[in-house]
């Protein structure tokens, strides 16, 4: 019998929180690691010291842990912002007779081994009443817990090889409950003033003294401001920051990108297709990167750019679809025998590191090839370019698992990738034998799939003997693959807007004859890649309606998960999902310029 989710809402557990829907949590980071905050101020998901770590607070999968800061007045309404550019959050509760408001933001940028959660409590109007629960639990949940410990007004504790300090919570004192003994404090703020709490965590000692609350907020503004572009000319500008906002807060010091902050949250109502996405997938860092670089945000390009480098240096033609943020291998997949979250099953680790995807390398080849036009490649990317150039030749007429990871087939996306891949390469000045080799291996690929995976209706397929279209098919010729105008590409466009398009939104391709809706969510990525496929058509008017349908599909954190449940207008899978903001980035930036600009080439210099 499928595994159901236990209850544990706050009347059944005490002191414990439910999970909510995914539209309502916001997300902090720091690069190094991610916190999922709730509508009542739990942090319902944090893993200590890095992404793919064990989670201290779990109960978003029905694992342990605890760090609330919530009204005691249970007639209360939530909202929330972030501060523009930033990944500083901003709780409110309006109760009965106050506005309360908690800020709340991981120090920025983070540092490797140590989590600093910052929240400052400000009664806005009225007394602010609040309760403030702590209690850590390492390893999912599953950690033994010594007794917090209080010293000089400083709580501290430790938890599997995880240890905690608590500054703020002066007030605080254990309270037993049926699951444990969190430290609890009942704090009243009268009007106009405001409370700081910090916790740190770290897998090993902590420093001697713990950071000043006003000092790490200045420096966290100040990181903050100094990380966005400028991105003038942008449409919706306030969401095209936040993206980057988000794709910088998913970026470790490596260099890597996590695809995602979490795991195990369902692609399907009630289904089993939930998936551990803490790690950098290498497709996702190149999106990211030429997203970067249409913005003009060079320090995500750099970054990018370092670590796909640095993986095709490493790996060369092996390159495996995904990698840990320090370049290590994903582990393969297992239960943690945790209840999850409701409708999904736990999973750890993920299988698509055993995979060969065919797509990267050409994603790679494109974005070595943007950092080369900015005039910001080195002689290693100059190196990994030229590796993938060779992975390519060697490999692109074999089946592989493709940009959806499944059976091994040839893909069509995966050779017209390449194909895009080695047009933007052979068009950097400097090498004429590698522009020509670079050329005619496109010019070879194009035509041996043209020949094999072209529908009779003139439009690309997915496969050879598989004649149904694909929407991730829009993309390479953005990309460069092929003119706006060539009729294979046009023809591909009224395939995938007839047979893939409901209501505005994009799916990936068809399962079944069944309506579209029943097999999973709309793709967001989907959506917006469609946005820039119209408008490198010239169908501007077309163009923004798709940007402004999918970038709806969200909830007040303004955060996008993979998919987009239609029916019930609800985010599934996991979430913030990396790839999808940085395709709304990209068509913001996009749907701001001329058409006629290439696109992924950058900012014209």
């Amino acid at each position: 019998m499928r595994k159901l989710f236990r209850p544990s809402g706050r009347r059944e557990r005490g002191w414990a929180f439910s999970p909510h829907v995914l539209r309502q949590y916001a997300l902090l980071a720091d690069g190094e690691r991610g916190a999922l905050i709730g509508p009542e101020g739990d942090v319902s998901w944090l893993c200590v010291p890095r992404w793919d770590s064990p989670a201290v607070f779990s109960e978003l999968i029905g694992g342990g842990g605890v760090f609330a800061i919530t009204p005691r007045d249970p007639r209360h309404f939530w909202g929330g912002w972030y501060e523009t550019g930033t990944l500083i959050w901003h709780s409110r509760w309006v109760t009965t007779d106050s506005v309360i408001e908690c800020r709340e933001a991981l120090c920025f940028p983070g540092d490797q081994d140590r989590a600093v959660l910052l929240r400052r409590i400000e009664a806005v109007e009225g007394v602010a009443r609040v309760r403030l629960l702590i209690e850590p639990s390492g390893d999912f949940g599953r950690a033994s817990a010594g007794p917090p410990r209080r010293s000089h007004g400083l709580w501290s504790g430790r938890t599997g090889p995880v240890h905690w300090r608590l500054t703020g919570g002066q007030g605080a004192a254990p309270r037993r409950r049926p699951y444990g003994k969190p430290l609890v404090w009942d704090l009243d703020l009268r009007p106009g003033r405001h409370h700081d709490v910090v916790l740190e965590l770290a897998a090993g000692s902590l420093p001697a003294r713990p950071p000043d609350p006003d000092a790490a907020w200045r420096a966290t503004e100040s990181a903050w401001s100094e990380a966005q572009p400028a991105l003038d000319g942008a449409i919706a500008p306030r969401d095209a920051h936040h993206a980057y906002s988000v794709m910088r807060g998913l970026t470790a010091g490596s260099g890597a990108m996590v695809a995602a902050a979490t795991m195990c949250l369902p692609e399907q109502a009630e289904g089993q297709r939930n998936y551990d996405y803490r790690y950098a997938w290498i497709r996702d860092q190149c999106y990211a990167g030429l997203a970067a670089a249409a913005a003009g945000a060079t320090e995500l390009v750099d970054a990018a750019t370092s670590f796909v480098g640095a993986r095709l240096l490493q790996d060369g033609p092996e390159m495996r679809p995904a990698y840990t943020v320090t370049g290590g291998d994903v582990p393969d997949e297992r239960s943690l025998d945790l209840p999850g979250y409701p409708g999904a099953a736990d999973r750890i680790g993920n299988r698509a590191h055993r995979q060969h995807q065919l797509d990267a390398f050409g994603e790679a080849l494109q974005l070595l090839a943007a950092t080369a036009r900015l005039d910001r490649l080195d002689a290693d990317g100059a190196r990994a370019l030229d590796l993938a150039v060779d992975a390519i030749a060697h490999h692109w007429n074999e089946p592989e698992a493709g940009i959806w990871e499944i059976e091994p087939r040839r893909w069509t996306h995966s050779r017209l990738a390449c194909v895009a891949g080695l047009r933007a390469a052979a068009a950097l000045p400097g090498s004429p034998r590698r522009a020509a080799r670079c050329s005619a291996l496109a010019d070879a690929i194009l035509a041996r799939t043209s020949g094999e995976a072209l529908h009779l209706d003139g439009y690309w397929q997915r496969a050879p003997g598989d004649p149904r279209p694909d929407a991730a098919l829009l993309l390479p010729p953005v990309r460069g693959a092929l003119p706006a105008d060539d009729p294979r590409t046009e023809a591909t466009l009224r395939a995938v807007s007839m047979q893939l398009v409901e209501d505005g939104f994009v799916y990936r391709f068809r399962h079944d004859q069944n309506p579209l809706g029943d097999a999973e969510g709309a793709f967001l990525l989907c959506g917006f890649t469609m946005a820039l496929a119209q408008h490198h058509q010239g169908h501007h008017a077309t163009a923004a309606r798709y940007f402004e349908r999918n970038r709806a599909a969200c909830g007040p954190p303004g955060l996008f998960a993979e998919e987009y449940d239609t029916a019930e207008r609800q985010l599934r899978g996991n979430l913030p999902q990396a790839f999808v903001h940085a395709l709304l980035l990209e068509s913001a930036v996009r749907l701001g310029q001329d058409p006629g600009l290439h696109l992924g080439t950058g900012p014209e210099r």
